[in-house]
C-alpha cells in the first residue's frame, strides 16, 4: 500500500488490500483481505468491510456498516448510518452457508438511507434512492425512490437527488433541468 490515503490508527488493514489516492478510513474500522476501495471514499467509524469486496471510487460509507463478501458498490454509492446488508437468505447459527452468499450489486450514484436493510440477491439500480428504514427485498430500477417495509417504488429521483414530480407524466423535468423519458417502468435520462 502506498501512503496518499489516510488509516486511523485505531483501525485493521489486513493484507492484500488495495486503497485508492485521498480515501479516508475513520475510526475503529476493519478493512479484510483482499477488499479494492477506490479512490476518494470516506469510510465512517466502525465499519467492517468483508473479504474480497469491491468498493468503487468516491462512495461514502457511513458509521456502523458492514459490507460483507459478495456485495460490489460502483463509484459515487452513498450508504447511510447503520444501513444493513445481508449475504445469505436464510441464516441459521448451527448451519454454515458460505456456500450460498448472494450477490449484491449497488450501481453507480445510488443513495441507500438510514437504517435501511438490502436484502442480499438484489441490485439496486444507477442514482436510486432507498429511503431511510426500508426494507429492499428486490431489484431496484435506475432513477427509483424505493420506500416502506417492504420496500417498493413510490417514485423517481434526478441524479442529482431531487424527488421527480409529476409521475403521472411520460416526460419527467427535474428543477436542475435534467429531463427524463418514463416508459414500461424505467426511467431513461433525455440528452
Amino acid at each position: 500500500m502506498d501512503n496518499d490515503f489516510f488509516v486511523h490508527e485505531s483501525s485493521i488493514i489486513d493484507d492484500d488490500v488495495v486503497i485508492g489516492h485521498g480515501t479516508k478510513i475513520w475510526h475503529f474500522c476493519h478493512i479484510l483481505r483482499g477488499c479494492r476501495l477506490g479512490s476518494n471514499c470516506v469510510i465512517g467509524q466502525n465499519v467492517m468491510i468483508g473479504p474480497d469486496v469491491i468498493i468503487g471510487s468516491g462512495c461514502k460509507i457511513q458509521n456502523n456498516v458492514s459490507i460483507y463478501k459478495g456485495i460490489e458498490l460502483e463509484d459515487d454509492v452513498f450508504c447511510g448510518p447503520s444501513m444493513v446488508f445481508t449475504n445469505v437468505v436464510n441464516p441459521r447459527s448451527f448451519i454454515e452457508r458460505k456456500n450460498e452468499f448472494k450477490k449484491t450489486l449497488v450501481k453507480k450514484g445510488a443513495s441507500i438511507g438510514a437504517n435501511a436493510t438490502i436484502v442480499c440477491g438484489n441490485t439496486i439500480g444507477s442514482y436510486a434512492l432507498i429511503g431511510a428504514g426500508a426494507v429492499v427485498t428486490k431489484d431496484v430500477p435506475d432513477y427509483a425512490l424505493f420506500t416502506g417495509v417492504p420496500a417498493r417504488r413510490t417514485g423517481w429521483v434526478c441524479k442529482c437527488g431531487n424527488i421527480l414530480k409529476n409521475d403521472n407524466d411520460s416526460v419527467l423535468r427535474c428543477m436542475c433541468g435534467n429531463t427524463y423519458r418514463k416508459a414500461n417502468g424505467t426511467l431513461t435520462p433525455i440528452d
